[in-house]
Formats: C-alpha cells, structure tokens, sequence
C-alpha cells in the first residue's frame, strides 16, 4: 500500500500520528528536521512498529528530502493495512 506522510519536527513530545486525512497520515517526529537521513530513520522505525513490519518493509518512494512523503508499506496485504489505517482518528 502507498501513503502519503506530512512529517511534522518538533523538539519536544515524542514520535507520533496525529491525525489522518484519507491515505495522508500526519506524523510529529521528535527531530529538528525532517529532510535528513536521522529524520528518515526515524519515521521508517516509527512506521514499522506501527503496522506491524520489519523496517526493511517501509520504503520511501518520493520526498525524502521534504516534508512530504510518499511511502510504500509492504509486506501485508491492502486489507490489514486497511484497517490499521482505519484505526487513525
């Protein structure tokens, strides 16, 4: 599956989706950026325990350098994706 991820940095907190717009999930990711390869690393971990798959899973397709993410999960099928993406507020 293919979502989109709004990284959002902060120094404070810590790694979390905030909220979901659709296939867009808004991330905050304790880092003061969020276009280096900390910040990558970050998100990949972050995703992975998130949906339940080894980090080597989550593959970054576009926008490594930006704040906007295209991101391909792999390793599970549409539907469990599905529905752990329904789980979002």
């Amino acid at each position: 599956m293919i979502i989109k991820v709004r990284v959002i940095p902060t120094t404070t907190g810590r790694n979390e989706i905030i909220s979901r717009i659709g296939s867009v999930l808004r991330m905050k990711i304790k880092n003061k950026k969020v276009d280096d390869d900390l910040a990558n690393n970050i998100m990949k971990t972050f995703l992975a325990d998130f949906f339940a798959v080894k980090e080597e899973q989550i593959i970054i397709l576009k926008g490594a350098k930006g704040k906007e993410k295209t991101v391909e999960v792999r390793d599970k099928s549409e539907e469990e994706l599905r529905q752990i993406m329904d789980s979002i507020p």
